[in-house]
């Protein structure tokens, strides 16, 4: 047995050679590495952590939590009984065993998926499996098919036909109609096969053409109908066309606010814009001007009515013929007015209009035509007047600052904008878009971090759009990095983000329900979803819940 021990080493596998008594007498390298040490004279059994005979010549056992199968012979060496064991790992085994497993579910997964009947046979016509929409085109169950062959189940009546028996003939691919009762299929089979050119197994393919033209029939009307809404949605929202990129809205209120606007952009009424400094009076303005067919023959002329001094306002508004005053153009010159014929003038902040000029300004809005200064004849001109104001007309009104008939010429049309803490699902999407100009104009590539659309969502924005825009494109030209975050807001933002990113807390600061405290918070969730994706599927993903509700909550919140 002295040799033993040099040829064990030579074999690329863990070996031992117990005696008579299962004592270990020799073992190699690997044994002892496998083992942890030294071994001669114990007991091979004890050596395992468990011992499970399983064959004649196979017994199943673990160390070191690890399974192993050894694999033993006897042999007679010098008259004397031995047993040579075999130490083989079964991992490998096992994982290829799983994987198999796996293999076999996904292919049981992507069979039963299919609305088409798949049929697998093997290379006699032996049916090997089928998916559940064979049992609902022929109206048996799986088991009648599994096992038999295809041949058998034709003459049972099982099957009317069988594509497979005509690949068998043909050894080729065969595609073929046929009538299912009332309804009409077609079969594809396609041979699969070995390397020897020998057919290996046959894949038939029963696709259902009345289901298939029903679901053609279907996507055409839907076609039909999504045309239908496409065309009532433009209609509804007056096709919106957007010639000024500075109009980004998502808010409902918006969408009403130039829907309307659309709708009256021509006609020769006047319209009052109402709303605080920067909500975007100036853009709907020039967007009535823009989507009315004044466009086309007359200019848009805009006068601030609180930027040009008094005395200066009424020359600028109606113009002054030659020598009308001292310093005046020898030649005079045209007014706002006469510059805006056949146009559009918009007179923001009409509120600032002195008592003497609101006079004069009716006379124009009631007899269509006006006087230049120290002109003896009146002219008549084709305005159309857009007013807006942040002030409160109404209450001036009763404080005697501002003409009771002219606020009711002036307020034929009134629009109402509301400010961006009002309409919060606009302020990202503005922010992103002016984002995008600012980039543009200064050849950058910022973009917003997750923390900071949030404080834009829940800041209040006193200054509205035109604070937006200001702060956007002060961090674009501030902040070195490209990402912008909350810790890069000025410190007069920064000591406002800590409320602006808790305002569900601070609307809960008043006494109400808990049903109430939680749609207000279910609100804000939904409009941020909104704002970040463009999927109700997606959104239904991301929180947690189905798509049928997120789409009866959208419509629950107007969002």
């Amino acid at each position: 047995m002295q040799h033993c021990q040099k040829w064990l080493e030579y074999l690329p596998f863990p070996l031992v050679i117990t005696n008579a008594e299962d004592c270990i007498e020799h073992y190699n390298f690997l044994f002892a590495r496998l083992a942890g040490g030294d071994t001669v004279g114990a007991d091979v059994k004890t050596v395992f952590d468990q011992w499970k005979p399983e064959e004649s010549f196979l017994v199943s056992v673990t160390l070191h939590n690890r399974p192993y199968v050894l694999l033993h012979h006897s042999i007679l060496v010098e008259e004397q009984p031995f047993t040579l064991y075999i130490v083989a790992d079964t991992t490998p085994v096992q994982q290829l065993r799983q994987e198999v497993a796996n293999l076999e579910t996904q292919l049981e997964a992507v069979m039963e998926s299919s609305n088409d009947g798949i049929y697998i046979t093997d290379e006699k016509g032996v049916t090997l499996k089928v998916n559940s929409a064979i049992e609902k085109m022929t109206g048996y169950p799986k088991h009648c098919f599994v096992g038999h062959n295809v041949a058998d189940l034709v003459k049972e009546g099982t099957l009317k036909r069988s594509i497979t028996l005509k690949v068998l003939e043909e050894r080729k691919r065969v595609d073929y109609v046929y009538q299912l009762s009332e309804r009409k299929a077609f079969a594809t089979g396609i041979p699969i096969l070995k390397e020897n050119g020998e057919i290996d197994k046959i894949i038939t393919n029963v696709r259902d053409l009345t289901e298939v033209n029903h679901y053609y029939n279907e996507l055409q009307r839907a076609f039909e109908l999504n045309s239908q809404y496409r065309r009532e949605l433009d209609l509804l929202k007056g096709k919106l066309k957007l010639i000024d990129s500075d109009v980004v809205i998502e808010s409902k209120q918006m969408i009403d606010i130039y829907d309307m606007a659309e709708r009256v952009a021509d006609v020769d009424a006047t319209v009052l814009i109402l709303g605080e400094t920067g909500v975007g009076k100036d853009v709907l303005a020039r967007h009535l001007y823009a989507s009315s067919k004044r466009s086309q023959k007359g200019e848009f002329i805009k006068v601030n009515c609180g930027a040009i001094p008094y005395d200066l306002l009424e020359s600028e508004l109606f113009g002054y013929e030659a020598g009308a005053f001292t310093g005046a153009n020898k030649t005079g010159k045209p007014g706002m007015f006469e510059l805006a014929d056949n146009g559009m003038l918009f007179l923001d902040e009409v509120g600032e209009l002195p008592l003497a000029l609101q006079v004069k300004l009716l006379r124009v809005l009631q007899e269509r035509e006006i006087q230049r200064i120290g002109a003896t004849k009146s002219k008549k001109v084709d305005v159309r007047l857009i007013a807006a104001t942040n002030r409160d007309l109404k209450q001036m009104v009763a404080e005697g600052k501002f003409r009771e008939d002219l606020y009711f010429r002036l307020n034929v049309l009134p629009i109402s904008i509301p400010p961006l803490r009002e309409r919060k699902e606009d302020i990202v999407p503005l922010a992103n878009s002016v984002l995008e100009k600012m980039n543009q104009k200064y050849s950058t590539e910022k973009r917003f971090d997750d923390k900071l659309e949030r404080f834009f969502y829940h800041y209040k924005w006193s200054g509205n759009v035109r604070e937006l825009t200001n702060l956007v494109e002060r961090l674009v030209l501030t902040v070195p990095s490209s990402i912008i975050m909350v810790e890069d807001l000025p410190v007069d933002y920064a000591e406002c983000e800590c409320a602006g990113s808790h305002s569900v807390t601070s609307e809960l600061n008043r006494v109400m329900t808990l049903k109430e405290a939680a749609e207000i918070a279910e609100r804000e969730i939904l409009a941020l979803a909104v704002q970040k994706f463009h999927s109700t599927y997606k959104m239904a993903e991301e929180l947690g819940t189905s798509q049928a509700t997120i789409v009866r909550k959208l419509k629950k919140y107007k969002l």
